[in-house]
Protein backbone atom coordinates (compact mmCIF):
# COMPACT_ATOMS: atom_id res chain seq x y z
CA UNK A 1 0.00 0.00 0.00
CA UNK A 2 2.52 2.54 -1.19
CA UNK A 3 0.08 5.43 -1.14
CA UNK A 4 -0.52 4.89 2.55
CA UNK A 5 3.16 4.50 3.29
CA UNK A 6 2.56 0.93 4.43
CA UNK A 7 4.54 -2.26 4.42
CA UNK A 8 3.54 -5.60 2.96
CA UNK A 9 1.40 -7.85 5.13
CA UNK A 10 2.13 -11.36 6.26
CA UNK A 11 -0.37 -13.90 5.03
CA UNK A 12 -1.62 -16.83 7.07
CA UNK A 13 0.87 -19.21 5.46
CA UNK A 14 3.88 -17.00 4.81
CA UNK A 15 6.01 -14.43 6.56
CA UNK A 16 5.05 -15.54 10.08
CA UNK A 17 7.84 -17.54 11.69
CA UNK A 18 7.29 -20.35 14.16
CA UNK A 19 8.42 -19.07 17.53
CA UNK A 20 8.32 -15.45 16.31
CA UNK A 21 6.97 -14.39 19.71
CA UNK A 22 8.96 -16.83 21.80
CA UNK A 23 10.62 -14.06 23.81
CA UNK A 24 7.45 -11.98 24.22
CA UNK A 25 4.78 -12.00 26.88
CA UNK A 26 1.24 -11.21 25.76
CA UNK A 27 -1.58 -9.95 27.96
CA UNK A 28 -5.16 -9.78 26.72
CA UNK A 29 -7.37 -7.31 28.54
CA UNK A 30 -10.75 -8.79 27.76
CA UNK A 31 -11.03 -12.37 26.55
CA UNK A 32 -13.88 -12.39 24.07
CA UNK A 33 -14.14 -13.83 20.56
CA UNK A 34 -11.35 -11.72 19.03
CA UNK A 35 -8.92 -12.55 21.85
CA UNK A 36 -9.79 -16.24 21.63
CA UNK A 37 -9.29 -16.23 17.85
CA UNK A 38 -5.90 -14.59 18.20
CA UNK A 39 -4.79 -16.94 20.98
CA UNK A 40 -5.87 -19.96 18.92
CA UNK A 41 -3.92 -18.70 15.91
CA UNK A 42 -0.78 -17.95 17.90
CA UNK A 43 -0.71 -21.28 19.67
CA UNK A 44 -1.78 -23.25 16.62
CA UNK A 45 1.29 -22.02 14.76
CA UNK A 46 3.64 -22.54 17.66
CA UNK A 47 4.54 -18.86 17.77
CA UNK A 48 4.49 -18.60 21.56
CA UNK A 49 4.22 -20.89 24.59
CA UNK A 50 0.84 -20.97 26.38
CA UNK A 51 2.36 -19.95 29.72
CA UNK A 52 3.52 -16.67 28.16
CA UNK A 53 -0.07 -15.58 27.50
CA UNK A 54 -2.28 -14.01 30.18
CA UNK A 55 -5.93 -13.10 29.65
CA UNK A 56 -8.36 -11.32 31.94
CA UNK A 57 -12.09 -11.84 32.18
CA UNK A 58 -14.55 -11.12 35.03
CA UNK A 59 -16.43 -14.45 34.66
CA UNK A 60 -14.93 -17.55 36.19
CA UNK A 61 -16.52 -19.90 33.65
CA UNK A 62 -14.96 -17.98 30.79
CA UNK A 63 -11.54 -18.01 32.44
CA UNK A 64 -11.83 -21.75 33.04
CA UNK A 65 -12.80 -22.38 29.41
CA UNK A 66 -9.75 -20.52 28.10
CA UNK A 67 -7.39 -22.13 30.58
CA UNK A 68 -8.71 -25.61 29.80
CA UNK A 69 -8.64 -25.12 26.03
CA UNK A 70 -5.29 -23.37 25.67
CA UNK A 71 -3.34 -23.85 28.90
CA UNK A 72 -2.84 -20.08 29.22
CA UNK A 73 -2.82 -18.06 32.42
CA UNK A 74 -6.16 -16.40 33.23
CA UNK A 75 -6.86 -13.71 35.81
CA UNK A 76 -9.95 -11.84 36.94
CA UNK A 77 -8.50 -8.33 37.11
CA UNK A 78 -7.38 -6.17 34.20
CA UNK A 79 -4.65 -4.54 36.26
CA UNK A 80 -3.18 -7.91 37.11
CA UNK A 81 -3.15 -8.86 33.42
CA UNK A 82 -1.27 -5.69 32.43
CA UNK A 83 1.68 -6.51 34.68
CA UNK A 84 2.19 -9.77 32.74
CA UNK A 85 2.58 -8.42 29.20
CA UNK A 86 5.17 -6.87 26.93
CA UNK A 87 2.31 -6.39 24.48
CA UNK A 88 -0.97 -5.57 26.21
CA UNK A 89 -3.84 -6.18 23.83
CA UNK A 90 -7.04 -4.26 24.55
CA UNK A 91 -9.73 -6.61 23.26
CA UNK A 92 -12.72 -5.23 25.16
CA UNK A 93 -16.00 -3.93 23.78
CA UNK A 94 -16.09 -0.21 22.85
CA UNK A 95 -18.76 0.59 25.43
CA UNK A 96 -16.56 -0.53 28.34
CA UNK A 97 -13.27 0.92 27.08
CA UNK A 98 -13.51 4.18 29.03
CA UNK A 99 -13.96 2.31 32.32
CA UNK A 100 -11.14 -0.10 31.51
CA UNK A 101 -8.78 2.75 30.71
CA UNK A 102 -9.58 4.41 34.03
CA UNK A 103 -8.59 1.15 35.73
CA UNK A 104 -5.34 0.94 33.78
CA UNK A 105 -4.30 4.60 33.76
CA UNK A 106 -0.67 4.91 34.80
CA UNK A 107 -0.22 1.13 35.07
CA UNK A 108 1.96 0.73 31.99
CA UNK A 109 5.74 0.73 32.18
CA UNK A 110 7.75 2.53 29.46
CA UNK A 111 8.81 -0.86 28.02
CA UNK A 112 5.24 -2.01 27.39
CA UNK A 113 3.11 -1.43 24.29
CA UNK A 114 -0.69 -1.12 24.34
CA UNK A 115 -2.32 -2.68 21.28
CA UNK A 116 -5.95 -1.68 20.77
CA UNK A 117 -8.38 -3.54 18.52
CA UNK A 118 -11.30 -1.47 19.84
CA UNK A 119 -13.29 0.10 16.99
CA UNK A 120 -13.51 3.88 17.05
CA UNK A 121 -10.85 4.42 19.70
CA UNK A 122 -8.23 6.83 18.37
CA UNK A 123 -4.62 6.95 19.43
CA UNK A 124 -4.93 10.33 21.18
CA UNK A 125 -7.85 9.10 23.30
CA UNK A 126 -6.05 5.85 24.10
CA UNK A 127 -2.87 7.68 25.09
CA UNK A 128 -4.74 10.07 27.37
CA UNK A 129 -6.92 7.35 28.85
CA UNK A 130 -4.03 5.02 29.62
CA UNK A 131 -1.44 7.64 30.48
CA UNK A 132 0.91 5.92 28.05
CA UNK A 133 2.49 6.85 24.71
CA UNK A 134 3.53 3.54 23.14
CA UNK A 135 0.27 2.73 21.35
CA UNK A 136 -0.68 0.52 18.41
CA UNK A 137 -4.15 0.89 16.92
CA UNK A 138 -5.50 -2.01 14.87
CA UNK A 139 -8.57 -2.45 12.69
CA UNK A 140 -9.21 -6.19 12.19
CA UNK A 141 -12.30 -7.73 10.60
CA UNK A 142 -14.52 -10.73 11.27
CA UNK A 143 -12.73 -13.24 8.96
CA UNK A 144 -9.91 -12.98 11.52
CA UNK A 145 -11.94 -15.50 13.52
CA UNK A 146 -11.02 -18.17 10.94
CA UNK A 147 -7.48 -16.95 10.29
CA UNK A 148 -8.43 -15.11 7.08
CA UNK A 149 -8.72 -11.59 8.40
CA UNK A 150 -7.33 -8.25 7.24
CA UNK A 151 -5.74 -6.18 10.02
CA UNK A 152 -4.68 -2.62 9.25
CA UNK A 153 -2.58 -0.99 11.96
CA UNK A 154 -0.47 1.98 12.87
CA UNK A 155 1.91 2.71 15.73
CA UNK A 156 3.12 5.79 17.55
CA UNK A 157 6.76 6.84 17.35
CA UNK A 158 7.26 5.41 20.86
CA UNK A 159 6.86 1.85 19.58
CA UNK A 160 10.31 0.52 18.71
CA UNK A 161 11.09 -1.83 15.77
CA UNK A 162 11.34 -4.88 18.02
CA UNK A 163 7.85 -4.37 19.42
CA UNK A 164 6.54 -3.68 15.91
CA UNK A 165 7.90 -7.05 14.80
CA UNK A 166 6.00 -8.69 17.65
CA UNK A 167 2.82 -6.84 16.68
CA UNK A 168 3.26 -7.91 13.07
CA UNK A 169 3.68 -11.54 14.12
CA UNK A 170 0.69 -11.45 16.48
CA UNK A 171 -1.61 -9.96 13.85
CA UNK A 172 -0.33 -12.46 11.31
CA UNK A 173 -2.06 -15.11 13.39
CA UNK A 174 -5.37 -13.56 12.29
CA UNK A 175 -4.65 -13.56 8.55
CA UNK A 176 -2.98 -10.70 6.70
CA UNK A 177 -1.68 -7.51 8.30
CA UNK A 178 -0.73 -4.14 6.88
CA UNK A 179 1.08 -1.35 8.69
CA UNK A 180 0.23 2.21 7.61
CA UNK A 181 2.06 5.37 8.59
CA UNK A 182 -0.94 7.61 9.27
CA UNK A 183 -3.86 6.92 11.57
CA UNK A 184 -6.38 8.25 9.04
CA UNK A 185 -5.81 5.10 7.00
CA UNK A 186 -7.01 2.98 9.93
CA UNK A 187 -10.26 4.96 9.91
CA UNK A 188 -10.55 4.40 6.17
CA UNK A 189 -9.85 0.69 6.65
CA UNK A 190 -12.70 0.55 9.15
CA UNK A 191 -15.06 1.48 6.32
CA UNK A 192 -13.39 -0.65 3.65
CA UNK A 193 -12.11 -3.85 5.31
CA UNK A 194 -13.64 -3.66 8.79
CA UNK A 195 -17.13 -3.15 7.38
CA UNK A 196 -16.22 -4.91 4.13
CA UNK A 197 -17.57 -8.35 5.05
CA UNK A 198 -21.00 -6.73 5.39
CA UNK A 199 -20.95 -5.70 1.74
CA UNK A 200 -19.74 -9.12 0.64
CA UNK A 201 -22.30 -11.01 2.74
CA UNK A 202 -25.12 -8.82 1.45
CA UNK A 203 -24.03 -9.42 -2.15
CA UNK A 204 -23.83 -13.17 -1.49
CA UNK A 205 -27.26 -13.15 0.12
CA UNK A 206 -28.68 -11.36 -2.91
CA UNK A 207 -27.08 -13.87 -5.29
CA UNK A 208 -28.42 -16.81 -3.30
CA UNK A 209 -31.90 -15.28 -3.26
CA UNK A 210 -31.65 -14.78 -7.03
CA UNK A 211 -30.77 -18.45 -7.41
CA UNK A 212 -33.76 -19.46 -5.31
CA UNK A 213 -35.96 -17.15 -7.39
CA UNK A 214 -34.83 -18.99 -10.53
CA UNK A 215 -35.73 -22.31 -8.94
CA UNK A 216 -32.63 -23.64 -7.19
CA UNK A 217 -33.08 -25.20 -3.74
CA UNK A 218 -31.49 -22.79 -1.25
CA UNK A 219 -28.76 -25.21 -0.15
CA UNK A 220 -27.64 -25.65 -3.78
CA UNK A 221 -27.72 -21.91 -4.43
CA UNK A 222 -25.61 -21.36 -1.30
CA UNK A 223 -23.05 -23.95 -2.38
CA UNK A 224 -22.77 -22.41 -5.86
CA UNK A 225 -22.40 -18.85 -4.56
CA UNK A 226 -19.91 -19.70 -1.80
CA UNK A 227 -17.59 -21.49 -4.22
CA UNK A 228 -18.03 -18.86 -6.93
CA UNK A 229 -16.99 -16.08 -4.54
CA UNK A 230 -14.12 -18.09 -3.02
CA UNK A 231 -12.86 -19.10 -6.47
CA UNK A 232 -13.11 -15.56 -7.82
CA UNK A 233 -11.06 -14.21 -4.90
CA UNK A 234 -8.40 -16.89 -5.37
CA UNK A 235 -8.25 -16.25 -9.12
CA UNK A 236 -7.99 -12.49 -8.66
CA UNK A 237 -5.23 -12.88 -6.08
CA UNK A 238 -3.19 -15.31 -8.19
CA UNK A 239 -3.62 -13.50 -11.49
CA UNK A 240 -2.38 -10.11 -10.32
CA UNK A 241 -4.59 -8.49 -12.96
CA UNK A 242 -6.70 -5.35 -12.56
CA UNK A 243 -10.30 -6.10 -11.60
CA UNK A 244 -11.60 -4.49 -14.80
CA UNK A 245 -9.36 -6.77 -16.86
CA UNK A 246 -10.64 -9.82 -14.99
CA UNK A 247 -14.22 -8.74 -15.56
CA UNK A 248 -13.55 -8.20 -19.27
CA UNK A 249 -12.15 -11.73 -19.50
CA UNK A 250 -15.58 -13.16 -18.71
CA UNK A 251 -17.68 -10.55 -20.52
CA UNK A 252 -18.29 -11.62 -24.10
CA UNK A 253 -20.01 -9.20 -26.53
CA UNK A 254 -23.74 -9.76 -26.39
CA UNK A 255 -23.34 -12.50 -23.80
CA UNK A 256 -24.87 -13.17 -20.40
CA UNK A 257 -22.19 -11.27 -18.46
CA UNK A 258 -22.61 -8.23 -20.69
CA UNK A 259 -26.35 -8.23 -20.04
CA UNK A 260 -25.82 -8.67 -16.30
CA UNK A 261 -23.25 -5.84 -16.15
CA UNK A 262 -25.61 -3.57 -18.08
CA UNK A 263 -28.37 -4.14 -15.51
CA UNK A 264 -26.02 -3.59 -12.55
CA UNK A 265 -24.65 -0.38 -14.03
CA UNK A 266 -28.18 0.75 -14.88
CA UNK A 267 -29.12 0.17 -11.25
CA UNK A 268 -26.20 2.27 -10.02
CA UNK A 269 -24.42 -0.55 -8.20
CA UNK A 270 -21.02 1.21 -8.26
CA UNK A 271 -22.50 4.46 -6.99
CA UNK A 272 -24.48 2.78 -4.22
CA UNK A 273 -21.46 0.80 -3.06
CA UNK A 274 -19.20 3.85 -3.12
CA UNK A 275 -21.74 5.84 -1.13
CA UNK A 276 -22.09 3.00 1.36
CA UNK A 277 -18.33 2.85 1.98
CA UNK A 278 -18.09 6.62 2.35
CA UNK A 279 -21.08 6.66 4.73
CA UNK A 280 -19.36 3.99 6.82
CA UNK A 281 -16.21 6.13 6.87
CA UNK A 282 -18.14 9.20 8.04
CA UNK A 283 -19.80 7.09 10.72
CA UNK A 284 -16.35 5.91 11.84
CA UNK A 285 -15.26 9.52 12.32
CA UNK A 286 -18.43 10.29 14.26
CA UNK A 287 -17.95 7.30 16.55
CA UNK A 288 -14.33 8.30 17.07
CA UNK A 289 -15.39 11.78 18.16
CA UNK A 290 -17.96 10.29 20.53
CA UNK A 291 -15.31 7.97 21.98
CA UNK A 292 -13.00 10.93 22.56
CA UNK A 293 -15.76 12.75 24.41
CA UNK A 294 -16.48 9.67 26.54
CA UNK A 295 -12.86 9.05 27.48
CA UNK A 296 -12.20 12.75 28.13
CA UNK A 297 -15.20 12.78 30.44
Amino acid sequence: MAGAGGTGGAGPDDGVEVGALADARLAFVGAGVMAESMIAGLLGRGMIAPDRITASHPREDRRRRLADRFGIVTVEGNREAVTEGDLVLLTVKPQVLAGVMRQLHGRFSPAQVAVSVVAGAGIAALSRGLGHDAIVRVMPNTPAQVGQGMSVWTATADVDPGHKAWVRAALGALGEELEVEEEKYVDMATALSGTGPTYVFLMMEALIDAGVHMGFPRRIAEQIVLQTVAGSVAFARDSGKHMAELRNMVTSPGGTSAEAVYQMEKGGMRTVLSRAVYAAYQRTLTLGAAERDRTDG
